[in-house]
């Protein structure tokens, strides 16, 4: 079933609740949105008068524009506004606001339809797309822009921008009537039409509710509605010349999908006013059906050590900064998904940080932790040297025999015994971490050091015997001696204690492979706050590439496989640069929060 098909709130596991679902739930209750019809599509009063009782206990709607990819705060409010349609038996429309032509293009369209069907969400039910675009809106935009006119709830004014910024006056200072506001509907009437003719200049004119200039909101000073723009648009073309404002188109696309609950975030609060205003009128004139829609503000996301700026992470890509736009260090979904996250961890912080109506910081540490709880769970493990120095067993020959390779075996999942084992081997030279031999181990060290006895994971115990250095003093080699009889898994082969266990990939069938260690972008947990240059926080150790052995089991990896790479952390085959006889892993996530320690 799709996350936005009808259920019943029975069929769903409790969630935690918070003003939104109360806000539902007493308009379920008290029948608030119960008579609506629903006309089978988007439509005006009368399309929605002709059609039946609305199957879809409530309509959400995810709204983005298409004019950048989507980042992790936009992942927020995908999975609200599509969870609350899933969990209260209604529909969440997906839909496009392309009301500004120069900045909106198709690769975005696209990419943002994919994630959110990645995210584990769809706009379908009952056999019925639900995907929209604004642009389709536009005829009927135009006749609500001469509805208002002709009731006199709309002028053209001709003043320069300029001129409308000082007139429109400020929060300690009522604004100034226009010399224009006073024109007569019909006046009105044919200056629009001249302006949707093309008639006059880009920026010579606009079209403005009449509403107060005296309130003390300003947003409903007369704001503007429409305005004179020659552009293509990607789904019109040249058809308009005229493009609506977003603060008047966004109230509409909601009235003619039926939208009952509009969840926006809190700096949409101050438009609410002239939401309502615009759909009473429209309402008041039967262009639109009632109960009309109602808005709702919530806290955006503001996650630590992470910009989410449009213009700010278009700058990284153009000055690359970052490899583009899916670099997985950028906090777009398109970057967290090929760095290794998962819808499910996505879902699960979404879920967890909740819906508020105050503004707070979300500590980056809560969305890594999510995704070590949904791999720890399901992610194969594998064992790979980052750092590799060579291991030489110097007796292996004479104890196992000359040329001699063991099989060793392990889980590929230490709690999924149905997933079986994976197999590798172990022979005289193997690669471990170069940190795991000290010559002077400090206090505490219990892994590699002259004379002391460490296992070999899911091998044999051995005892180090030193280590080879060239020229400079640089160790190019460690040396130890194989305990025989102390295979893992063997009879006995706990006989002798140690306290010390590193991972290891034998030179004997190891395979080379290009690790990325990736880490935040930034070092300030608020790059850019109080007007600071965000990119004198960037974080110069937030990519280092690494070659690395990896273990056989490997070689079978796919692009997107995600892998616990036994004491590092969680890796996935990067999406674009693995395959076809090359193997690139990134570093989603280690195994704890290490940051900054």
């Amino acid at each position: 079933m799709s996350a936005s098909t009808p259920t019943t709130p029975d069929s769903t596991p409790t969630k935690p609740s918070n003003f939104l679902r109360q806000i539902i739930e007493h308009d379920l209750a008290g029948g608030t949105y119960a008579a609506r019809q629903w006309g089978g599509s988007p439509g005006d009063a009368a399309h929605h008068a002709a059609g039946q009782s609305d199957p879809a206990k409530i309509r959400t709607r995810f709204p983005p524009e298409p004019n950048g990819y989507l980042h992790v705060g936009h992942a927020k409010s995908i999975c609200l506004n599509f969870g609350l349609a899933r969990d209260f038996g209604g529909v969440c429309h997906l839909r496009f606001d392309d009301t500004n032509p120069e900045k909106e293009d198709l690769e975005y369209v696209n990419a943002i339809k994919d994630t959110v069907q990645w995210l584990g969400f769809d706009w379908n039910a009952n056999g019925v797309s639900h995907l929209y675009q604004a642009s389709d809106y536009f005829d009927f935009m135009y006749r609500a822009a001469e509805y208002l006119i002709e009731a006199g709830h709309a002028y053209v004014d001709e003043q320069s921008a300029e001129a409308m910024r000082e007139n429109r006056g400020d929060f300690g200072k009522p604004g100034v009537d226009s010399p224009f506001r006073a024109r007569t509907p019909a006046e009105n009437l044919a200056r629009f039409r001249e302006m949707r003719d093309g008639a006059h200049e880009d920026g010579s004119m606009v079209l403005r509710s009449k509403i107060d200039m005296a309130s003390p909101n300003i947003n409903l000073r007369d704001p503007a509605i429409y305005r004179i723009r020659r552009a293509t648009h990607h789904n019109t073309g040249d058809k308009w010349c005229i493009y609506p404002m977003y603060t008047f188109a966004h109230p509409i696309e909601d009235a003619l999908e039926q939208i009952t609950h509009s969840i926006c975030t809190l700096e949409f609060e101050d438009q609410r006013p002239f939401y309502d205003w615009l759909l009473d009128r429209l309402c008041e004139g039967g262009l639109l059906a009632q109960p009309h829609p109602h808005q709702y503000e919530f806290a955006r996301l503001n996650l630590t050590y992470v910009i989410t700026s449009k213009r700010k992470l278009a700058a990284l890509v153009y000055d690359k900064r970052v490899s583009g736009w899916d670099d997985p260090r950028m906090p777009t979904i398109v970057g967290l998904r090929r760095r290794g996250y998962t819808p499910e961890a996505i879902q699960l912080f979404a879920e967890r940080i909740g819906v508020t109506k105050s503004d707070s910081w979300i500590d980056y540490s809560t969305l890594e932790g999510c995704l070590r709880e949904t791999l720890d769970v399901s992610a194969p493990r594998a064992c790979v040297v980052l750092d590799p120095v060579k291991l030489v067993l110097t007796n292996w020959d004479d104890v196992m025999g000359a040329g001699f390779v063991d099989d060793c075996s392990a889980p590929v999942h230490p709690h999924l015994p149905e997933l079986g084992r994976r197999h590798f081997k172990i022979g005289k030279e193997v690669w471990i971490e170069r940190s795991d031999f000290e010559e002077t181990p400090p206090k505490g060290f219990f892994r590699l050091f002259p004379g002391n006895k460490t296992r070999l994971k899911y091998g044999h115990v051995i005892e180090c015997t030193g280590c080879a250095k060239d020229a400079a003093g640089h160790i190019t080699q460690v040396h130890a001696k194989l305990i025989p009889d102390t295979k893992s898994g063997t009879p006995g082969s706990d006989a002798v204690k140690v306290k010390g266990v590193i991972t290891w990939v034998a030179v004997a069938d190891g395979i080379s492979a290009q690790v990325r260690l990736y880490d935040r972008l930034f070092t300030d947990a608020q790059p850019d706050a109080g007007g600071r240059d965000f990119l004198e926080s960037l974080n110069p150790d937030s990519l280092k590439t690494v070659t690395a052995y990896v273990e056989p089991s490997l070689i079978s990896a796919k692009a997107d496989d995600k892998f616990q790479f036994e004491r590092h952390g969680y890796f996935v085959a990067d999406r674009k640069d693995h395959g076809a006889g090359k193997m690139v892993f990134n570093r989603a996530v280690g195994l704890k929060d290490s940051w900054g320690k």
